[in-house]
């Protein structure tokens, strides 16, 4: 329930009061003497989803949009006509004054915003080097993504130039601050004795997750949108859904920064495509949601002028996804490819070491390791596959079992296949 606050201007008594009487909504009127515009002060509760419409008829009768005007969430409102008010306004979604209220409470002062979002990236980049998947997300808690993006979905479909062109601004300083954040990391790191000498982060696995992006970050960061939309528009798990905002695109942005600070371009160029299509995702998703869920300007000349701009941004951003998806339906499309090879490699050596050739001489196929990458097929580069077999410690080894191995392998996959066999001797007693 809601509980509404309005100041009457003078002379406009009788009409708003007709109004809420003709809404069958119970209200108190207290004389307003600090005013010489206004006359009274009236207060009603009435459900979330009314708030709106009532305003509306209110603003008809004589309330000025920029009247003094309070909206509050009491705790309990007892009143014979509060059930038929349930029932004439049932649902969950807030008023239009509130939504632009929240969208601003979301998006804090830049020093604030700046500050946090700082931390997050410094505690998201040590988690991405310790390959630690919890000390991630705990950096999310603190990251302030949420706020901007919603700002910005609300500013456009409210037709509301000045919020939406600071979440915009906000979004956009914020992932360039946080590659940044994340080069500085990388490079005071990188020569201390934090990390061991020749790190290769492309090994990690949380930022190799980072580094071959597919259509499920796509899916993900769509989900993510409309989850931060319905939690606003309904004001539940709006926290949560602020980490799964984040984490869209605050670890993404600090790997592409390692990427800079190690002098892996690919390694950052993938990232960054990462953040770019997670932060479009979030946006339009977040767009249609809004615009859906019927939020509209006061004004009629406002409302074309938003369903227009609400048109452009989604058709430009749809545009960009499309075209950035180019590099996610590659990235997928590969991946899919190397776990082919992968299984078919283990497939053909588990069968290749139960010939009697080597089983015959007790040789045993302890390990295989195949190093792979999506970005290696694309490429086109060799396969390098690296075997570990077992074997007693006299047993002679055949001499051209590399050879054998890797033409094996060349036929059975079609791929460039360079092998490296280790050997691991065995004793057994008795």
């Amino acid at each position: 329930m809601r509980l509404v606050q309005v100041l009457i201007p003078v002379g406009k008594r009788q009409p708003v009061l007709a109004v809420l009487d003709d809404e069958g909504i119970d209200y108190a009127v207290w004389d307003e003497t600090g005013r010489k515009d206004f006359e009274a002060l009236v207060q009603f509760p009435i459900p979330p989803v009314g708030v709106e419409p009532v305003l509306t008829r209110l603003r008809k009768a004589g309330i000025s949009e920029n009247t003094y005007t309070i909206v509050l969430t009491p705790e309990t409102i007892v009143s014979r006509r509060i059930e038929v008010l349930k029932q004439r306004y049932s649902g969950t979604r807030i008023s239009r004054e509130e939504l632009i209220a929240r969208a601003e409470n979301l998006a804090p002062e830049t020093s604030t915003y700046l500050a946090f979002l700082v931390l997050s990236t410094i505690i998201a980049t040590g988690g991405l080097l310790l390959d630690s998947a919890a000390t991630i997300i705990g950096a999310m808690v603190v990251a302030p993504l949420m706020g901007p993006a919603i700002s910005a979905s609300v500013g456009t479909v409210l037709d509301d130039r000045k919020l939406a062109s600071r979440g915009i601004k906000m979004q956009i300083g914020g992932l360039l601050l946080a590659i940044a954040v994340g080069a500085l990391i990388g490079i005071l790191l990188k020569e201390s004795i934090l990390l061991p000498p020749g790190l290769d982060i492309r090994e990690i696995s949380q930022i190799a997750e980072r580094t071959s992006p597919n259509f499920l970050s796509l899916f993900l960061a769509l989900g993510s949108g409309i989850a931060g939309a319905i939690s606003i528009i309904r004001n539940a798990g709006s926290a949560l859904v602020g980490v799964a905002i984040a984490i869209a695109l605050v670890p993404p942005a600090a790997t592409a920064g390692l990427g800079l600070a190690w002098g892996l371009p690919l390694v950052a160029i993938a990232a960054a495509v990462l953040v770019l299509v997670n932060l479009l995702a979030v946006n339009v998703s977040a767009l249609i949601m809004f615009w859906v869920s019927g939020f509209r300007p006061v004004e009629k000349e406002a409302v074309v002028h938003a369903r227009s701009s609400v048109i452009s941004h989604v058709a430009l951003l749809v545009i960009a996804i499309a075209s950035l998806s180019v590099a996610l339906g590659l990235v997928t499309y590969s991946s899919f490819q190397t776990s082919l090879v992968e299984q078919e490699i283990n497939g053909e050596m588990i069968a290749m070491f139960k010939d009697p050739e080597y089983a015959e001489k007790d040789l045993t196929l302890e390990k295989v390791t195949v190093g792979y990458m999506p970005l290696d097929f694309l490429l086109k580069k060799p396969v390098k596959v690296s075997l570990l077999i077992g074997r007693k410690v006299v047993q002679e080894v055949p001499p051209d079992m590399a050879s054998k191995a890797a033409y094996r392998l060349t036929e059975a996959t079609g791929k460039d296949v360079r092998i490296n066999i280790g050997f691991v001797e065995s004793q057994k007693f008795p």
